[in-house]
């Protein structure tokens, strides 16, 4: 019971305090800095909390080792699904970025030089790329 209430106030805490982060920024126009720091360190410290609260048991008694059994191969089953999400999301985060950079840059040499179309374009589609090769890695991850 206290596990839940811990894991609940932590979940609490990481949504109500970045959002006072964010309010905070606006009004002092500093930004999303401290929005954004506030948010990753709240966001890190309730995955931190949560896993150790939640993957924490012991299996020493001998009856018991089938039970401890299933509950690390339910352990493996729940990490390789957090496994393939973070695969997938962070390699269109990084495909996100890319493809902003190569398309502002693209769309600035196409409006001096319109015959370099075709060579714009392979740079925008290898940056998209990017997020196809995550979602590969995430599906071999699952099989």
């Amino acid at each position: 019971m206290l596990i839940k209430i811990t894991i609940v106030a932590a979940l609490l805490f990481s949504i109500v305090i970045p959002f006072g982060g964010f309010l905070i920024s606006r009004r002092e126009k500093a930004g999303f800095k401290l929005s954004l720091a506030t948010n990753l360190f709240f966001f890190f410290s309730t995955l931190i909390i949560a896993d150790i609260l939640l993957f924490t048991g012991s299996a020493s008694a001998a009856e018991e080792t089938t039970e401890a059994a299933a509950s690390i191969l339910n352990n493996a089953e729940g990490l390789k699904y957090i496994a393939a999400a973070l695969c997938t999301g962070m390699s269109t985060i990084g495909a996100g970025v890319a493809v902003s950079s190569a398309a502002s840059a693209a769309l600035g040499a196409l409006s001096e030089d319109s015959s370099i179309m075709g060579k714009a374009l392979i740079f925008v589609a290898l940056a998209e790329g990017i997020a196809i090769y995550g979602l590969l890695i995430s599906f071999m991850i699952l099989s």
